[in-house]
């Protein structure tokens, strides 16, 4: 099992969209989460940073350019999607990612206190 680290730069850009209102609070996350092709619109776009940016952790261990990487994804390339970051906590919970679990639970928070 990987030993992912919180990805500080995808956290700190996860809370902008938050205080801009850029969520999603209604949508399921698998009718959200970007498919593939998607996936490689963003990286041919925005690069691997661009692309990891949207993921909460990563894998220091994984090839750097690699969507395996990258872990935890918290939005479909445009908002935060509140699903995926409840299903996001589950996963980092089950397995004892226990660092990714607290950055979550912050921006789940967050959100939460934003909606009011």
């Amino acid at each position: 099992m990987p030993t992912y680290r919180v990805n500080d730069e995808a956290v700190a850009r996860a809370r902008e969209l938050i205080d801009s209102g850029r969520v999603d609070v209604d949508t399921p996350w698998s009718d959200a989460a970007p498919s593939t092709e998607q996936a490689n619109e963003e990286i041919a776009r925005h690069g691997w940073d661009g692309f990891g940016s949207w993921h909460l952790a990563v894998d220091p261990d994984a090839s750097e350019d690699t969507k395996k990487r990258y872990s935890f994804p918290y939005g479909d390339f445009s908002r935060v999607n509140r699903a995926a970051l409840v299903h996001g906590k589950q996963r980092a919970a089950q397995n004892d990612h226990d660092e990714v679990v607290r950055a979550v639970d912050e921006l789940l928070q967050r959100l939460d206190e934003r909606r009011g």
